[in-house]
């Protein structure tokens, strides 16, 4: 019996599963890049928040009376829960007069005449040291540091009220309190601690303990000192806002 010849595989057929080969290897290789370009999209987007909210919380964290960097506006200062422990502490009251309002002037003299409350205990008006005018960074100290031991009472330098605890990633643990007619601002910056039962909206009297001498914020833990500084209000009172004032001269300091 004739056995039935097997069908010749014509080789005519080999070129079109070399081209579904082919598209499917295409089809892989564009399914592949697409998952990859989602991926990358996703990436992108998550790192974007996460920037966006890392900046946000730089910028509240930001005074613009700290001693170096930029001054971005604030957009959601963090504040310290207030203490409610202890009361007060009130230093003897100087022979020096209380400082009345001091008239507007320059940013550099308003106030001038003016005799403030040392801020910080054991301090001679004669061991100060001007640095309105040095450079901190990008930008003008428009302050003056006051050096001390970690520990040193700090003082109101005026009557006044408390406007603002805040900590910022330079000035660290600081106090804002405008004088009683809110003419002036006064500025306190890189405590160690604030005195027991410090607030917002506390009425100090010159001479009230506000806090203690330190280094949080950028300052040198081994070099602890109060930065202060003083500014003029504009009409809108707000407490991040002045013209700065050099208080070395409201202090007791001559010029060198």
């Amino acid at each position: 019996m004739t056995q039935p010849t097997p069908p010749v595989t014509s080789s005519s057929t080999q070129p079109g599963a070399a081209a579904w080969q082919r598209a499917a290897r295409v089809t892989v290789l564009l399914v592949a890049a697409g998952l990859a370009i989602v991926l990358a999209l996703v990436v992108g987007i998550v790192s974007m928040s996460r920037w966006g909210y890392t900046e946000l919380r730089t910028q509240a964290r930001t005074s613009p009376h700290d001693a170096a960097g930029a001054a971005p506006p604030v957009v959601g200062p963090v504040s310290p829960a207030p203490r409610t422990d202890g009361p007060l502490a009130r230093a003897t009251p100087d022979a020096a007069p209380t400082p009345g309002a001091p008239a507007p002037g320059s940013p550099r003299t308003a106030g001038a005449g003016a005799s403030l409350q040392m801020p910080v205990d054991g301090v001679a008006p004669t061991s100060l040291y001007p640095s309105f005018d040095e450079a901190r960074g990008a930008r003008r100290h428009e302050a003056i540091d006051i050096m001390a031991p970690r520990g040193t009472p700090v003082r109101a330098a005026v009557d006044g009220r408390v406007v603002k605890l805040f900590t910022s990633d330079a000035g660290g643990l600081t106090v804002y309190q405008f004088d009683r007619d809110e003419r002036l601002a006064y500025y306190y910056a890189h405590l160690d601690r604030y005195e027991a039962g410090l607030r917002e909206g506390a009425e100090l009297k010159r001479g009230d303990v506000l806090g203690y001498v330190g280094s949080t914020g950028n300052a040198s833990a081994d070099a602890p000192h109060l930065h202060f500084a003083v500014f003029q209000l504009g009409p809108e009172k707000r407490w991040w806002e002045g013209r700065a004032i050099d208080p070395y001269p409201l202090l007791g300091g001559r010029a060198r």
